[in-house]
């Protein structure tokens, strides 16, 4: 008996990459994250694009280590609140206030809760895919997973990060722009994988011998 039916064959043009249902924005949450990663608000994207890039250069190139850059930033912090505080005494300047409450709950909630939807959602596609529920998914998904893995031999684990952090600062809105061409090339490419699976399943497993199967007796 085949263990690739014809009705997984069925695909067609329309449908989206991964066959979501849901627009990008959704699938990210909705929330700040989403708008962070698809860019609806360019100057908070680039800032925070802008801070990372300068913390790798900081941790690769210039090869600060994370204890010592942090005290030189809370050096430099201090610093500069004590001058400012000291010199609104003699230059007339508003002194620094120290807010009640400078990072607020339902922004902590928000990401916290954008996060584990995306993480649920990634372990369900795992498992469904590692299941070998869908032979093609699974064995491009161990192909992806080890080109990555030899990718990380070259590369240290702030830069392997800084390559991810990227990715996702620039994958998102990319696809959600292009999203009508991406779909369209992973559907030829899925369902030609699909039709190759098919003649392994056709020409090369149905035809393993197999023993036949016993019918266990229950006392």
């Amino acid at each position: 008996m085949p263990i690739y039916s014809d009705s997984d064959n069925e695909i067609t043009p329309k449908e989206r990459l991964f066959r979501r249902d849901k627009p990008v924005e959704a699938i990210l949450g909705r929330g700040r994250v989403a708008e962070l990663l698809l860019w609806k608000n360019q100057k908070l994207s680039g800032a925070v694009m802008l801070s990372v890039t300068i913390l790798w250069f900081l941790f690769e190139v210039v090869e600060y280590n994370f204890v010592t850059l942090f005290c030189h930033l809370a050096i430099t912090t201090m610093l500069i609140i004590f001058i400012w505080s000291t010199g609104s005494e003699f230059f007339n300047w508003s002194p620094p206030k120290t807010p009640d409450m400078i990072l607020h709950d339902p922004a902590f909630k928000e990401f916290a809760s954008n996060v584990n939807a995306i993480f649920n959602r990634f372990l369900r596609s795992f498992l469904h895919v590692a299941c070998g529920r869908d032979p093609a998914k699974f064995f491009v998904s161990i192909l992806v997973l080890y080109v990555i893995s030899v990718i990380g031999t070259y590369f240290d684990l702030v830069n392997f990060l800084f390559f991810g952090f990227i990715c996702l600062g620039t994958v998102p809105i990319f696809y959600e722009k292009y999203q009508h061409d991406v779909d369209k090339l992973a559907w030829k490419v899925n369902k030609e994988a699909r039709r190759t699976f098919k003649k392994l399943d056709s020409n090369v497993f149905n035809k393993i011998p197999r023993g036949p199967v016993k019918d266990k007796k229950h006392k």
